[in-house]
């Protein structure tokens, strides 16, 4: 906005230019200005491009603007009760000769300054990524919908879930035909497999908030464990939720649900829960041996033997 207004002052300071030089009729033929425009900001005029700056058209007065008695009457009635409500107040005004609509009251009260500010909420400030020191110290999980386009049949249901690895970024696929806390706890075993076969013992599992990894935000089963966390304590590994509404701080998995959708699901089809598992396991090899720009242009099979 600044910029235009600075373009403006310098359009009309070459205007004045050419009309203090050749005259009026010239310059509005010229600039295709009306006469009475550029007598106007010839008298304004000082001959520095700050005199030529548009000024408020704000009337300094209203005939139906409140009165002083009206601004004192509100005044001596706020400061005798300092909590009223508004709608209070001004019923109370008006049982003293107040004629003025409540909308009125809430500008002249605003303009007077008689709100208290609002108080500043503090910034929220993201944490700085903690930069995980070896494999398995800490593993995201989070489960993707599959989209509906890609399943042939119209009454079918596919979930991926998903287990990735933060210090290596190797990743564990598998297919389910619910969304639930038996699947997650299901998944979890393998993927204690999985990365076994690896060379990777799993410390710490990270997951979003959805009542098929916790009962964090259930009304009546807050306080229950469900299958996934007690399946998770009794293989001795800790279960950390990031914080709510935050899908950024999952964010490796996140991203990697992503690149699936770019790379697998955007060209497959599925014909039932076998054909998708099988595809996906095909899949999840080619995943793994994908060259990463985190990894040095290793892919996460190639970094895993270079560095567990």
């Amino acid at each position: 906005m600044s910029t235009s207004i600075t373009q403006d002052m310098a359009y009309r300071q070459s205007l004045m230019r050419f009309a203090q030089k050749y005259g009026v009729s010239k310059a509005s033929r010229k600039y295709n200005k009306s006469r009475s425009y550029i007598y106007f900001w010839l008298k304004r005029w000082d001959g520095s491009v700050e005199s030529l700056t548009c000024q408020s058209r704000r009337p300094h007065s209203h005939p139906n603007q409140h009165t002083e008695t009206e601004l004192k009457m509100i005044r001596d009635m706020r400061r005798r009760n300092p909590d009223l409500g508004m709608v209070e107040l001004w019923h109370r005004l008006r049982k003293r000769g107040y004629t003025r609509c409540l909308e009125s009251l809430f500008r002249v009260m605003r303009k007077m300054g008689m709100f208290p500010a609002a108080e500043k909420k503090k910034r929220y400030a993201a944490k700085p990524y903690e930069q995980m020191q070896y494999a398995g110290e800490r593993v995201q999980i989070d489960v993707k919908v599959v989209p509906r386009r890609c399943i042939a049949d119209p009454e079918l249901r596919l979930f991926q879930y998903t287990a990735i690895d933060e210090y290596t970024r190797l990743r564990f696929l598998a297919a389910y035909p619910e969304q639930s806390t038996y699947s997650s706890a299901d998944f979890l075993r393998k993927a204690v497999r999985f990365f076994a076969r690896h060379g990777i013992r799993i410390d710490c599992v990270q997951t979003d908030n959805g009542f098929e990894f916790t009962n964090r935000f259930s009304n009546t089963r807050r306080h229950l464990p469900t299958l996934f966390e007690a399946t998770a304590a009794d293989l001795g590994i800790r279960h950390k939720l990031i914080r709510p509404y935050t899908p950024r701080h999952n964010g490796k998995v996140e991203r990697s649900h992503r690149e699936d959708q770019k790379r697998f699901y955007s060209c497959h089809s599925f014909f039932s829960l076998e054909d998708f598992d099988k595809q996906l396991r095909i899949y999840n090899r080619r995943s793994n041996n994908i060259p990463m720009r985190p990894l040095k242009w290793l892919s996460p099979i190639e970094y895993t033997v270079q560095y567990v």
